[in-house]
């Protein structure tokens, strides 16, 4: 009788083994396991990518649901490993002996079962190691019951489709701060079934703060994990409130470090990853060849395009290897413009070679690299698409821009570019888009030209319904629909944002959090950063400063005077600022310049016309310079175009950015406790037209 019943259960305990069928539950609603049809290995499902050192690796499980959806599971587990010799397996980490051969790794929940193949092999014996260095292959199991993105697709409602492919702001909600999860809010995310969200520096306070609130959006998600986006570009463009402030984009490009933007964008993403945040709007691969841009400017690595693409790979795999999805922008390039699209709609005139050797150039290697997403520019390129359009702003005729393009966004990145990934326009609620297109007008035409995700639609609630009507009508195809959808779980499953059965615990990950954001050896690399950077662009043999006590410095300036002259003071106690207000300098601010041995200006631009020697700062700037034999140092604290304004300074630094490290590093340069070590990743112009300073110019 004992075989017998051995036999009987082993028969049991098979069938629901057998292409994934046996004791689904359900057709029982109140039960745990309801709507549950399978369980399956993570790492088995195609999209995925599987990495394993030469000692472990971690394995995890999802339970596929009647509708389609599947969440991660974690409770309830058995896990067994068929060759111990090679590897045993403890809850889902699969720690290998260092023997060669083959094991498969099989988890149950008691009525499913999956399982994987593991490879070992070892390499060669290589010089200066004492032994053979253990090499994993995965072999995964095949087969329609992996493909669990293409089932999503068929049994989602139109409304979950349109759902997914929406990313509002929060920012603020009644006028007030969004600092934690409202009711409101949630009942929109679940109404409108939302595939992701994007915070900003009101939402994200403090380290504890953004992960509560981030943990809110994630459990307020309806089925599939919530995309939860920022923009942490570092530099000027920096929405924590907390944290490592890294230097910016140019100021890596003048550091000419492909290893030092990898372990920036290492450190960005790690502490993003660690606050519950899953996708990066960065790297800016846009080319910045144009001093006048307003908008790019310091976002940008420089006006090379083969540095461009350098440092944002380098920069896009240190988010990624934190789970982190990396977003390039704003396509096809928004370098060569003088108008903020966030104001109004530029236009780039160049012809098709042109953009192929510089705008577009970033784009195509970072999406030969695998970039995750796109971001699109609110930019028009008359040479890739001439069409015109009636702007709803006064009837004129205007040019499309690249989000509404389907030339630019179909014919352009996905066929001649191959780029299989992610589309996200730019908000859509900057000018550019809204004083010619009505909000719903332009998510249609956004979605219609390629677009997968909108990102900040005007009007949730609107845009949402008139994506639907669109669909049902067959203004936007259906299959238009299901492609983009498709590309956003693909995404969330590669990059492992699924919702979960049993979340670890909070407090938990808040003192993760707190351990890691803004830990001292990610303030290292933002020191190691800014050190790099610092460019001495002039020097009339008056810099490194060596003056004794009783010699005075004064610095003079408007915005960020108090930081740069924070750290003037850490090297030379006697030191005062001058700030200069709009009437220029006081009678008795002059007098304290006259008294005064040495004169840094903290210059701050951001547009031409703040770096035009007509303006009214500049104009005392040179006053100063013209007036004084005693050295006059000027410090761009942003951009490194405003020595253009007054180029009869006796000492001249760029430091690209407003960040602590940055003036910290900039006031060290200034008194010879660190070389200057920084090349311009830009040609500075002059004011006839030539050129001021080229393209890697750097003084020691």
């Amino acid at each position: 009788m004992g075989s017998w019943f051995r036999l009987v259960m082993a028969v049991v305990l098979l069938i629901p083994c057998l292409g994934g069928q046996g004791f689904a539950s359900g057709d029982d609603d109140n039960r745990p396991s309801a709507g549950i049809t399978d369980l399956i290995l993570f790492q088995n499902v195609p999209e995925t990518e599987v990495a394993a050192s030469g000692e472990s690796l971690s394995l995890s499980a999802l339970h596929i649901y009647e509708d389609g959806h599947f969440r991660r599971v974690s409770q309830g587990l058995t896990w067994h490993s068929s060759n111990k010799t090679v590897a045993s397996v403890d809850d889902g980490l699969v720690t290998f002996t260092g023997k060669p051969g083959r094991t498969f790794v099989s988890v149950t929940d008691g009525r499913f079962r999956d399982r994987i193949a593991l490879d070992v092999h070892m390499e060669p014996l290589q010089e200066g190691r004492e032994k053979p260095v253990p090499k994993i292959s995965v072999a995964k199991e095949e087969g329609e019951r992996y493909r669990i993105v293409d089932r999503a697709v068929r049994k989602m409602t139109l409304e979950e489709k349109v759902g997914q492919m929406l990313m509002p702001d929060f920012r603020k909600y009644n006028g007030q701060d969004v600092t934690e999860m409202l009711p409101e809010i949630e009942e929109q995310i679940q109404k409108y079934h939302i595939g992701g969200v994007i915070l900003f520096r009101e939402n994200v306070v403090s380290t504890e703060q953004t992960v509560r609130l981030v943990d809110a959006y994630r459990q307020a998600a309806e089925k599939y994990g919530l995309l939860i986006s920022i923009d942490q570009e570092g530099g000027i463009v920096t929405r924590l409130q907390s944290g490592t402030d890294m230097p910016g984009s140019m100021a890596l490009g003048a550091s000419r470090s492909p290893e030092l933007a990898g372990k920036v964008g290492d450190v960005i993403g790690r502490e993003l990853a660690s606050l519950g945040f899953n996708l990066n709007l960065a790297p800016v691969l846009d080319v910045n060849n144009n001093p006048d841009n307003p908008v790019i400017g310091v976002r940008s690595f420089g006006e090379n395009p083969q540095l461009v693409a350098e440092l944002g790979i380098a920069y896009t795999k240190g988010l990624q290897q934190n789970g982190i999805a990396a977003t390039a922008k704003h396509f096809p390039g928004h370098g060569d413009t003088a108008v903020d699209s966030h104001l109004g709609l530029p236009e780039v005139p160049h012809d098709k070679d042109r953009l192929a050797k510089v705008e577009l150039y970033p784009f195509k290697q970072a999406i030969d690299a695998g970039i995750d997403a796109i971001m699109t520019a609110h930019v028009t390129f008359p040479q890739i698409d001439d069409t015109k359009v009636v702007s709803q702003k006064d009837g004129t005729e205007i040019a499309l821009p690249a989000t509404l393009s389907p030339k630019v966004l179909t014919g352009l990145i996905r066929d001649e570019l191959q780029f299989e990934g992610v589309l996200i326009t730019d908000a859509m609620n900057m000018n550019a888009i809204t004083e010619h297109f009505g909000p719903v007008d332009s998510a249609i035409r956004a979605v219609k030209a390629g677009v997968d995700i909108v990102l900040m639609p005007v009007g949730l609630e609107e845009v949402r319904n008139g994506l639907v009507e669109a669909v049902q009508s067959g203004e936007i195809p259906r299959e238009r629909v299901d492609e983009a959808v498709q590309r956003i779980l693909t995404l969330k499953v590669k990059r492992g944002i699924i919702k979960e059965e049993t979340p670890p615990p909070l407090e938990q990950r808040v003192k993760t959090a707190l351990k890691t954001v803004g830990a001292a050896a990610h303030k290292a690399v933002e020191s190691e950063a800014a050190a790099a950077s610092i460019t001495l662009v002039k020097n009339e043999q008056v810099l490194p400063l060596e003056l004794d006590q009783a010699q005075q410095v004064a610095v003079v300036g408007t915005n960020f005077l108090e930081d740069l002259a924070d750290a003037v003071k850490s090297h030379h106690a006697n030191s005062i600022q001058v700030k200069l207000a709009d009437g220029g300098l006081t009678a008795a601010q002059w007098q304290q310049l006259d008294e005064a041995d040495v004169i840094i200006i903290g210059s701050y631009t951001y547009n031409v016309s703040g770096r035009s020697p007509d303006n009214e700062t500049m104009k005392v700037y040179n006053q100063i310079i013209d007036k004084y034999e005693k050295p006059v140092i000027a410090v761009a604290i942003r951009n490194p175009y405003d020595i253009m304004a007054y180029p009869q300074v006796d000492a001249y630094l760029a430091q690209y950015g407003f960040r602590t490290a940055s003036f910290a590093a900039a006031a060290n340069v200034l008194f010879g406790q660190q070389r200057p070590a920084g090349k311009l990743p830009v040609t500075i112009p002059g004011a006839d037209g030539g050129v001021l300073y080229e393209y890697g110019h750097g003084l020691e």
